[in-house]
């Protein structure tokens, strides 16, 4: 496998980097697979999201054992690093005019509630009382991998939280800002056995960014053919 993307490497851009695409494009190919009726996919493209933040070294390009989203806490007292988190996604909103849903939310004690929609003064409130870090307007496609990291289970409504819902296999929650990128992006990371992931590049030219990602794809596509190969039918 060494060889057969260094050959293809050899005449790209990224060949003195190669070692480094090889363990990238490995670890996401792991990561990503699944059993599907007795035999092993890959969705590449579902479950793994390259993420290019300019700046940096290549070298510091790397797979999170966990899911990357750009987004901030919505208040400023709320923590921004959490340890051993429960974390309960909602793809329904905190905005409600009563606080009887908010409560319902504080009994399964989460660290960190996660919804697609918004989230109102009142909610914050509550949250806050409790001590809980909430991020908000999350995409769905961003979630489903949000999902597949953590092991949680969407909630469409707040009182039908039940236990088996909340995830408990996210060891680390970290919301910090990147200097060079200018904004904020929160990492849920040392997840237990995470199906999804997210394949973070570094590099102080936009153009390096772009090249590099066509040739970490390839090794991607190379690899998981290799490792998996589809059924052949007779």
């Amino acid at each position: 496998m060494h060889n057969l993307i260094q050959s293809y490497i050899g005449t790209k851009f990224a060949f003195p980097w190669w070692k480094l695409m090889f363990d990238l494009a490995l670890s996401a190919v792991r990561t990503a697979v699944r059993d599907q009726r007795g035999r092993k996919e890959v969705n590449i493209k579902n479950h793994t999201r390259v993420k290019k933040i300019f700046g940096g070294e290549i070298e510091d390009s790397r797979v999170l054992d966990g899911i990357m989203l750009n987004k901030d806490i919505t208040h400023l007292t709320m923590r921004r690093r959490i340890e051993n988190l429960r974390i309960i996604l909602l793809d329904c909103g905190l905005e409600g005019k009563t606080g009887c849903g908010y409560v319902a939310i504080l009994v399964f004690k989460p660290d960190l509630v996660n919804t697609e929609k918004g989230v109102s003064d009142l909610a914050h409130h509550y949250l806050l009382k409790g001590n809980v870090t909430a991020l908000r307007h999350a995409r769905k496609t961003n979630n489903n991998r949000v999902t597949r990291a953590v092991g949680a289970t969407f909630v469409s409504r707040v009182d039908d939280i039940n236990e088996s819902d909340v995830s408990t296999k996210c060891g680390l929650c970290e919301i910090e800002k990147i200097t060079d990128a200018l904004r904020y992006f929160s990492f849920k990371t040392k997840c237990e056995d995470p199906k999804a992931c997210t394949i973070l590049r570094r590099s102080p030219s936009k153009d390096i960014l772009n090249e590099i990602e066509r040739n970490i794809q390839v090794a991607i596509e190379i690899e998981r053919k290799v490792f998996f190969p589809p059924p052949v039918s007779y």
